[in-house]
């Protein structure tokens, strides 16, 4: 099977990747920064392209050339974005527009995009309830309203075509690598990795991390699904306040200099109370220990940094 995936140079599109070419499948990258990943080690099952998904043409013409069977959307701008409202509305909304029409139109039914938890907005609307799907969305960020709208037209384009569009909402996605969107959560495990000291505002926020792996995998037995029983669904994650999540750094390495101003942020923490079983039922998703992942978050900075691992 021939997949295109959008925005395959980032963050998740490597790891989503890798893991289509593991499954057998034949693999098309288009990225408006087609260098910005390495898939030499793929062989001929990855084909690099360059493509602007704010640009339909550069859209319609890579699936015309490339005739994927299947496409996933991951090329939006995560989070920020604030002080550049028309550049990003027209990377998370009519790059998703032009996702969805290109595919319509050039006979592609099956799609997969990235959504986000920020849709939910903060979790005091909620009180202490985890929330599935059904919850109202409250998130009123620039990047919250861009997701609400995608989710919106996905709709509109399964109502109005008939096409099988399924959304995934990723929790506070983290990983030794990540430098963009909320980050708090990964540089509170990355820099006491390479023996930085590091200072948070607000010890008792809390976030929901999940592990750029976990959700890569999710991403991937979505796309291979041939449909979902539902347009969208919660990712989940590790429910945990930035102060437990330093405890937790420390278990690792005793001498890791995390310092807060305040024990005070729960009260603005955005939603970290999510039921995720739909996700977890429908595609058998179990996602490895949190506290594994940050040994292994861990492990990668210091080999990086050339320090000996953690046991």
């Amino acid at each position: 099977m021939s997949i295109l995936v959008i925005g395959g140079t980032g963050f998740i599109g490597p790891r989503v990747i890798r893991r289509l070419v593991e499954r057998g499948e034949d693999v098309v990258c288009m990225d408006v920064n087609p260098s910005a990943a390495d898939f030499s080690g793929f062989g001929g099952d990855v084909r690099v392209v360059y493509g602007d998904v704010t640009d339909y043409e550069d859209v319609s013409r890579t699936i015309l050339e490339a005739k994927p069977d299947r496409i996933i959307n991951l090329a939006y701008l995560l989070g920020g974005g604030e002080d550049r409202p028309h550049f990003t509305m027209k990377l998370n909304i009519m790059g998703m527009d032009n996702c969805f029409e290109a595919a319509r139109l050039c006979g592609v039914n099956r799609v997969v995009y990235a959504s986000s938890i920020a849709v939910s907005g903060q979790q005091s609307h909620f009180g202490d309830q985890p929330i599935n799907e059904d919850a109202p969305s409250y998130g009123t960020s620039q990047y919250a309203m861009h997701k609400r709208f995608n989710e919106f037209q996905a709709q509109m384009f399964i109502d109005n075509y008939g096409m099988s569009i399924t959304g995934i909402r990723p929790a506070n996605v983290t990983g030794p690598d990540k430098v963009r969107g909320s980050t708090d959560h990964v540089r509170c495990i990355t820099l006491p990795a390479s023996g930085e000291p590091v200072r948070f505002p607000q010890k008792s926020i809390k976030r929901l991390p999940i592990h750029v792996e976990d959700i890569a995998e999710a991403f991937t037995r979505v796309l291979l699904a041939d449909s979902s029983h539902y347009p969208v669904y919660n990712s989940g994650g590790h429910p945990i306040s930035l102060g437990d999540l330093a405890d937790m750094v420390r278990q690792f390495l005793p001498d890791a200099q995390i310092d807060f101003d305040s024990e005070g942020g729960l009260e603005s923490s955005g939603n970290y109370l999510v039921d995720n079983s739909r996700l977890r039922d429908e595609f058998e998703i179990e996602y490895a220990p949190f506290r594994q992942r940050v040994r292994e978050i861990i492990n990668a900075v210091r080999q990086e940094s050339g320090l000996p691992p953690v046991a």
